[in-house]
């Protein structure tokens, strides 16, 4: 950029000089017209000199502009580049509470819209700045040389002019504010609609969501026309400060020509050229307003996002060795959104190799388990503990390589299946992916697509049925080889019959893994090791299946349920 800065500054003085030439040439004529010089030859070759003149200092000009753009331009699309990986490795560190309280076309609109608004300062703006600088202080200098009054008349509207978009910018700055934010609410209602499109179509919405988009359409639309009107003002203004500066040129100019204070009339023409070439950095000026006082507001959005602390720190910078064993003593967490205890006083262990099952009804606090074993969140009270360790002096990384998790909701990426399940292990073998599949009962579907393996996906796995989307995640997890598998409800859209077949497969390939299983199937958890059973965030009943089945409680009710629906 400060290259750049040089090669402005070098541009706009070889600029300055063609009105020079183009005066000394409109002088040697006058002189020639009244008499002074009478050998037309010598007009000729004062009139071809300045010709050479003028087109070698606007063609030196013309390419150290092409520098100026290939210095400004291209540092404004690394910062460009870097603010997009700042923001982006941001988002990835903030914990799931940023992101309940967030919506995704905001987040979306931070990233893409306010950078390149910041972008577009440090680029075009501050190039247009720093050319509207030099352009008028070596101009002035110049013009003071050569008329110091008749500059004083040119110049006099340009105080106007700096107080009027003194004044415009302000308000500019604070109608720029609304319509970005008006921006972000208009990308989260389409990419929430289009994410939903299904449910929408299925209740009949189309018209009533519609009505709602155009409502917020017209109200952005509303908040874009204030703006607009106020930048109406810019162009306007300048042209007719430009135009009373050129007036003034011509009349008071003239007067002096007249009355012999000006010698030569080559002067006047340089000024008027002069003024018309400070026309586009006058105009530039308020551009140059509107993008930085839109910049400042984007930039401030972003810094709202980019300020916020992590909940979720790594303090421990050193690689950890993951076994299994999982413990949780006397622990209580609640959601800060939703202020609700989603776990109460829980404590129960779990050794590596063993598998645990999860049962309860909805809301009891079963998912809150897994997600705090993932250290999604941190635990209020108590103690969690891997392999003896607080989980908060466990590095994260690490901890978070040794989990396979299969979540309730399965997402799966706009990629194609292969890829998808290799998601879970970057370097694993078409033969390894095919392994996975099998042990998660959908090589069979795979292959009856057209391109199997190949086959690329609709946006979060549209393409594929409930079930199918649930054992490609089972897949991705599987193949990441972890040491604790955590599966929450993630059979809950295949039958009886995939589900025993899933599980038996789990079994083999689980035997030196911790696998948790949260399930409402008693026959997932049947086969655990342990199980317990959750109700309003308390563990109000644990032990084998065919303990649990011999006591009277929420576990033989359920079983009892079920095993009487699946003989009917």
């Amino acid at each position: 950029m400060f290259l750049g800065f040089i090669i402005t500054v070098t541009a706009k003085i070889f600029a300055v000089y063609v009105p020079q030439f183009i005066g000394n040439s409109t002088s040697a004529i006058e002189q020639y017209v009244n008499g002074e010089i009478t050998d037309i030859a010598e007009i000729k070759s004062q009139l071809y000199t300045n010709i050479l003149y003028i087109l070698g200092a606007a063609l030196l000009s013309a390419l150290f502009t092409f520098l100026m753009r290939q210095t400004f331009i291209v540092v404004s699309r690394h910062i460009e580049y870097d603010l997009k990986n700042e923001i982006y490795e941001q988002y990835q560190d903030l914990s799931l509470n940023f992101y309940k309280k967030n919506r995704t076309g905001d987040l979306m609109n931070r990233i893409s819209e306010d950078v390149s608004r910041v972008r577009m300062y440090f680029g075009p703006a501050l190039m247009n700045s720093i050319s509207t600088i030099t352009m008028f202080i070596v101009v002035i200098i110049y013009m003071v040389s050569k008329a110091p009054l008749l500059t004083l008349y040119t110049i006099a509207p340009f105080p106007i002019l700096s107080y009027a978009i003194y004044k415009l910018s302000k308000s500019i700055n604070r109608r720029s504010t609304i319509v970005q934010e008006y921006l972000s609410k208009l990308s989260t209602f389409t990419q929430e609609n289009f994410s939903g499109i299904s449910v929408i179509k299925s209740y009949g919405l189309e018209l009533q969501t519609n009505n709602s988009f155009v409502e917020l359409a017209d109200t952005s639309k509303e908040k874009n026309i204030d703006l607009v009107k106020v930048q109406a003002f810019f162009y306007p203004l300048m042209a007719l400060l430009i135009g009373g500066s050129n007036v003034l040129v011509i009349y008071i100019g003239g007067q002096r020509v007249i009355s012999g204070e000006i010698e030569n009339f080559g002067v006047i023409v340089e000024f008027l050229l002069y003024v018309n070439m400070l026309t586009w950095p006058v105009a530039s000026v308020g551009w140059i307003a509107d993008m930085v006082q839109r910049a400042a507001a984007s930039q401030k959005r972003i810094n709202e996002f980019l300020n916020q602390k992590t909940e979720i720190k790594n303090k421990n910078n050193n690689q950890s060795t993951i076994q299994g064993n999982v413990e949780f003593k006397n622990v209580t967490f609640t959601y800060d959104d939703t202020n609700i205890t989603a776990l109460k006083n829980i404590s129960f262990e779990i050794e590596q190799g063993q598998t645990l099952a999860i049962i309860g009804k909805t809301g009891s606090g079963k998912s809150t388990i897994l997600e705090l074993i993932g250290r999604l969140y941190d635990i209020d009270k108590g103690d969690l503990l891997i392999d003896g360790k607080q989980i908060d002096q466990i590095n994260l990384k690490s901890l978070r390589k040794s989990i396979g998790y299969v979540p309730q909701d399965a997402f799966l990426f706009s990629d194609s299946i292969k890829n998808n399940i290799r998601f879970g292990n970057n370097d694993a073998t078409d033969q390894e992916v095919i392994e996975a599949a099998k042990n998660a009962a959908v090589h069979k579907n795979i292959q009856t697509f057209n391109k199997e393996y190949d086959t690329v996906l609709g946006e979060r796995g549209i393409t594929l049925s409930g079930g199918q989307k649930q054992r490609v995640s089972i897949a991705r997890a599987i193949i990441q080889d972890p040491k604790i598998l955590l599966l929450d409800d993630c059979l809950s859209a295949v039958d009886t019959e995939t589900e025993e077949e899933i599980l038996s497969n789990l079994h083999k390939i689980s035997v030196d893994k911790t696998t948790i299983i949260v399930s409402h199937r008693i026959s997932s958890a049947k086969h655990a090791d342990k199980i317990i059973v959750l109700d309003e965030g308390k563990i109000i009943q644990q032990g084998t299946h065919n303990q649990l089945i011999k006591i009277n409680g929420y576990y033989k009710e359920l079983y009892l349920k079920q095993l009487s629906e699946k003989e009917s």
